[in-house]
């Protein structure tokens, strides 16, 4: 595979690198199996790109089994067609292969369940075919911070498909020829707030370089009504920052955290929303530079791609307001979500955010261990998923996790695989990279 001609570390600074992503000290090296020791490497992607060093073998951590069994018999698309009741509107604009870039608008003042149901719905739309599947990019404290893993259960984010959000790891991507999906709000997108939705935050400069470096085509995304999948919750930067900090977390909204510091399992609440993804007419990035006088894209200027930047974000902007405007009237519509609920039967309960730490941690496990646990009859051996319903029940939580074996717990591993199967390291596609594409 020809690499790009574009050097990288001509002309990104340490702002463009925060827009990216979030820092954190953890291990930057994937492991090359989920249970193979992971080298302690704390240095950034930046500094990568700037030191030499070792390539391991190629390695996806991406978890086809899991995938499939979610799809087959997960509660995943239960909650995507009857829950949230989802739908894409034009996905017939999206090419069928890369480079390119879906580029959606975040909810504020939530966990990403927008992320999960797009990425979701954009693979079955393409028929659930491994080379149809989207590679998301996301900042790195998802997959670090263990309870910003869904329900605790083990590097979820990389065995569905994602990948840290770096520079270098975007670059590469796009150079691999992905279809990507970035976020180019980044956290600010996320922690804005309920009283700010629909109101996008500055784009990266480093998104729209990287765009016009590979000549990859942007499609916005507006996606309408997920602003309202929490909208009792507001957020004050101040407190943002401390819990980057000191927690390790993008933002704290309120008053959902403190209840969640209660019940662990509201920390993942979503209301009925009835989201809609609309496919918006692309964006030639690199047009939109040479337009604007930027030419020269080893050495650009900085203006000139904050100026770009700003004006792709207005345009977003616009294409969001008129698609609220076509598909936001109603977001919830209570009727339509009972009648949902009743087609489901008993497995109604699953599929409402009640029932999620078990239809999605049980149904995780079944897959990973080595005799499957039939039905919500089998759930004697998870009640320790009980631990998500109790008062302050995040430290029963953590607890369980130390005093039982994989897949449920981490009893008897050494640390370095520990950290491998929970998925606490940073992922650099310099250090550990993935397998050449087999497909066009």
């Amino acid at each position: 595979m020809a690499r790009s001609r574009f050097s990288l570390d001509v002309s990104i600074d340490a702002e463009d690198l925060h827009g990216l992503f979030e820092a954190h000290a953890t291990s930057a090296r994937t492991p090359s199996a989920q249970a193979e020791s992971a080298t302690d490497n704390a240095r950034t992607d930046a500094e990568d790109d700037a030191t030499p060093g070792a390539r391991s073998e190629p390695h996806d951590p991406i978890d086809w089994t899991y995938l499939y069994r979610l799809a087959e018999d997960g509660p995943m698309y239960d909650i995507i067609d009857h829950y949230f009741r989802a739908r894409i509107i034009g996905q017939e604009k999206l090419p069928s292969d890369g480079p390119l870039v879906v580029a959606p608008n975040h909810s504020g003042n939530a966990f990403p369940h927008d992320a999960i149901v797009l990425d979701a719905l954009l693979w079955r739309e393409d028929g659930l075919t491994k080379e149809s599947k989207f590679r998301s990019v996301y900042t790195p404290q998802l997959a670090a911070t263990w309870w910003m893993r869904p329900f605790d259960m083990d590097n979820w984010w990389r065995r569905v498909g994602g990948v840290d959000m770096t520079v270098g790891n975007f670059d590469r991507l796009l150079d691999r020829g992905d279809r990507l999906i970035y976020y180019p709000e980044g956290v600010p997108g996320i922690a804005k707030g309920f009283l700010r939705r629909y109101q996008l935050q500055p784009f990266s400069r480093s998104f729209v370089l990287m765009a016009a470096r590979h000549d990859a085509p942007v499609y916005p995304m507006s996606i309408v009504n997920a602003e309202w999948v929490n909208p009792t919750s507001i957020t004050f930067e101040t407190v943002d920052a401390w819990c980057r900090k000191y927690l390790g977390i993008p933002f704290l909204p309120v008053p959902i955290a403190p209840l969640a510091a209660l019940l662990p399992f509201i920390f993942y609440l979503a209301f009925p929303c009835q989201m809609t993804f609309v496919v918006q007419e692309p964006i030639n990035v690199r047009k939109m530079l040479r337009d604007a006088g930027c030419t020269d894209l080893d050495d650009p200027d900085r203006r000139e791609l904050a100026r770009v930047a700003e004006d792709i974000r207005r345009r977003c902007q616009s294409m969001l307001d008129a698609a609220v405007d076509t598909y936001g009237g109603k977001p919830y519509d209570l009727h339509s979500l009972m009648d949902h609920l009743r087609r489901l039967g008993r497995d109604a309960i699953g599929a409402t955010p009640l029932g999620w730490p078990v239809s999605y941690a049980h149904h995780e496990r079944n897959v990973r261990r080595d005799r499957e646990v039939h039905g919500w009859r089998g759930l004697y051996t998870d009640l320790d998923l009980a631990a998500w319903y109790l008062p302050f029940g995040w430290l029963a939580v953590a607890l369980l996790r130390e005093l039982r074996r994989p897949p449920c717990g981490y009893l008897g591993l050494p640390e370095d695989d520990r950290r491998a199967m929970e998925g606490s390291y940073r992922w650099s596609l310099k250090d550990d990279p993935l397998p050449e594409r087999s497909f066009s």
